[in-house]
């Protein structure tokens, strides 16, 4: 992303070539018609495909062929309205002979008077970003699968024993709603009346993040009924580093009650 301060301080070095040409950003600059009339050396590498020099060109020769009349009409539109165009994200065509996706800055170039004569813009390309925030979000989907697969009530949370995933058989055992768990507390969302061992230290979520757990309590479920479960945790541990991420916890109905509820 451009700090729109970076962004801002183009105009006092655009007045140099050699300025615009350090910058390791893609910046051109087009005028009221959509036809490029300055581009830094990053902007000339970018479209290296291209033969020949790009300055004199429309800037709607890059984009996919199914896409360039919308663009030129929405970039008329924009000269037109004289309002400043919100950040945007495109895949364009690059000179490595691929499609890769990039964040648009632009601002109005505009005369003494105001008025909109052109537009310049810087280039990001944040694929590989894109890629991860992808295959973490499919990582993601693919944990919640998995979780939704188990056929005995799961919870997740993190180091400080807020909850993260609720599997559906959670939803279903305590009668809560995922949301309503979420981002909270698992002490606060579920609290333990007492533990089956009355010798027993209370069971703490600090506890948890230490060594696998296994104890038997009642607790209340959402109407406020008393629930008898066989509470199993686990801290989850970074296979590299062996940092501790969180805590699993998997929930079982029990039979064996609390002595004071006996």
């Amino acid at each position: 992303m451009i700090d729109t301060l970076t962004f801002e301080a183009l105009p006092s070095c655009a007045q140099s070539c050699d300025a615009l040409d350090e910058i390791p950003i893609a910046y051109v600059e087009v005028n009221a018609q959509g036809i490029i009339t300055r581009a830094n050396r990053a902007a000339r590498v970018f479209h290296s495909a291209h033969e020949g020099d790009i300055v004199g060109i429309s800037a709607f020769a890059f984009s996919p062929t199914e896409e360039s009349e919308k663009d030129q009409n929405a970039f008329l539109a924009m000269m037109e309205s004289g309002v400043d165009p919100p950040v945007t994200r495109r895949e364009l065509f690059t000179g490595t002979g691929e499609y890769r996706i990039f964040e648009l800055h632009r601002k109005l170039i505009r005369d003494e008077e105001g008025r909109p004569t052109g537009v310049r813009g810087l280039t990001v390309d944040i694929t590989e970003a894109q890629n991860a925030h992808r295959e973490a979000r499919r990582a993601v989907q693919w944990l919640e699968s998995v979780l939704e697969s188990i056929s005995e009530a799961v919870i997740v949370t993190d180091t400080l024993g807020f909850v993260r995933l609720v599997n559906s058989a959670a939803e279903t055992l305590f009668g809560f709603q995922a949301a309503e768990l979420i981002g909270g507390p698992i002490e606060v969302g579920l609290p333990i009346l007492c533990l089956a061992d009355a010798a027993r230290n209370p069971l703490e979520f600090s506890m948890t993040l230490a060594r696998p757990q296994i104890t038997v309590a009642t607790m209340r479920n959402r109407e406020r009924q008393e629930l008898k479960v066989e509470i199993s945790t686990s801290p989850i541990l970074d296979k590299e580093t062996g940092a501790t991420m969180g805590v699993v916890s998997v929930w079982r109905r029990a039979h064996c009650a609390c002595p004071e509820t006996a």
